[in-house]
């Protein structure tokens, strides 16, 4: 039998250890890079700074494992929209997360682990980078080999990615402000230009300017309210695209921004509550609860959807330090308003020390799930890389599909080999 006469489940897991092609076509990336005054300076600053930014090869996935990670996407939606989930996530969830609005938040990113039930979801972040970064990467694909070219050109959902992130944008808007026009959009994180994704803070200002929306980028310190709305410099901001990961806005620098959230001086998307519904990894103990499912009244069929594609998860409690403890090597600890891996923990490396500051702290505690692998060629070397994929999603619809290729417990972009890879859906053999 033929790698291309397997089943499509079978094919994935073979291209993903065999193949070891160079699919990335640097020309090409550099060319998607490179639209808008600042491009060349954008390559060079990615080239140079970040080289770990963007994988080589690219991750392949059945079609099954696509859809079941929609399913259970789906299904968080149908949970989300019971009013009874608002009031029972209202528990833990910061006071500025009780503000109304209509805007939905932009790309929640929802990130999964392969694990030999199918995939399984690990977490929900509100703020997930990397959408655009992505979209210019899904245009520079080589195919390698006939099952390269086969799948190509791969399983993003939206065909126009980029028309489809502006229309968010503007969704965003509408459901705040109608008709009103957008005139500027200011992009908000701490010393953007530290930030590792901060070249993704240009493409983001330059697709913005091209829709006809002025953009900039701005530390929250620059901005300031005034005759009830917000400012930067001399001009008013619209909407905030906020890459902040003071999910709540609770930092004493970032009040101007907290008093504009709640004070509808400005549209702030992502926001806090956004981040209260879907993101506070306190909700995963909910959602993998079945007497608690029964209880917000979710029906037989999401109950089923949600046990079989999230592990389980329970929050941290000091009355229970003994039963964690012995079902530590089982476990993986993070924080309940963590991002990114941090001050997360495999059970199997935890000290005593480490465990007790766990314990003190506003920890989940979760089935470990451990990540597939992606073998590629590295010189002159094949290394085994840790393999997660996300779904860019917004008002339930996944808009993108990407994997993100690593070694150690964290998606670092420091790993040669690794970084964002373009996901390819193998065809499966009727």
């Amino acid at each position: 039998m033929s790698a291309q006469e397997l089943p499509c489940h079978r094919m994935a897991d073979v291209l993903n250890h065999d193949c070891q092609c160079i699919t990335l076509d640097r020309a090409a990336l550099a060319a998607a890079l490179r639209r808008g005054e600042a491009g060349a300076d954008l390559y060079h600053m990615i080239e140079e700074g970040r080289p770990h930014l963007f994988a080589e090869s690219a991750v392949f996935l059945d079609a099954d494992c696509i859809a079941r990670m929609a399913a259970t996407i789906a299904a968080i939606e149908r949970v989300v929209a019971l009013p009874a989930w608002e009031e029972r996530v209202r528990a833990w969830a910061p006071a500025s997360a009780r503000h109304a609005t209509r805007a939905s938040g932009v790309f929640l990113g929802y990130d999964f682990h392969q694990g030999d039930a199918g995939p399984q979801l690990i977490e929900i972040n509100t703020n997930a980078g990397g959408g655009l970064l992505n979209a210019a990467l899904a245009q520079a694909q080589l195919a390698c080999c006939a099952e390269m070219a086969a799948a190509l050109p791969g399983s993003a959902g939206a065909p126009n990615l980029e028309q489809a992130f502006v229309d968010m944008f503007l969704a965003e808007w509408l459901a705040e402000r109608g008709t009103a026009p957008l005139r500027r959009i200011a992009i908000v994180d701490s010393r953007p230009e530290e930030q590792y994704l901060y070249p993704e803070f240009l493409l983001f200002a330059a697709l913005f300017e091209r829709h006809g929306i002025a953009a900039v980028i701005a530390d929250p310190a620059a901005l300031r309210l005034e005759h009830g709305a917000l400012w930067h410099a001399n001009e008013r901001v619209d909407l905030v695209y906020n890459r902040l990961t003071d999910f709540a806005l609770e930092a004493p620098e970032h009040a101007v921004l907290r008093d504009a959230w709640l004070h509808d001086a400005a549209v702030i998307t992502p926001h806090p509550r956004a981040h209260a519904l879907y993101a506070d990894k306190r909700n995963l103990s909910l959602l993998t609860d079945e007497g608690e499912l029964r209880q917000l009244g979710v029906d037989d069929d999401t109950r089923a959807q949600l046990l079989s594609g999230i592990p389980r998860t329970e929050v941290v409690r000091a009355v229970d330090a003994d039963s964690l403890w012995q079902r530590r090597k089982r476990l993986f600890f993070k924080p309940a308003a963590g991002y990114g891996s941090k001050a997360a923990y495999r059970g199997d490396k935890l000290t005593r020390a480490v465990f007790a500051e766990i314990l003190r702290g506003n920890y989940v505690a979760q089935a470990l799930v451990p990540p597939s692998v992606r073998r590629v060629g590295v010189g002159e070397a094949t290394v085994g890389l840790k393999l997660d994929v996300r779904n860019y999603v917004y008002r339930g619809r996944v808009q993108l599909v990407t994997a993100r290729l690593y070694q150690g417990q964290t998606t670092n972009f420091r790993t040669p080999g690794g970084g964002f890879a373009p996901v390819l859906t193998v065809p499966c053999v009727a």
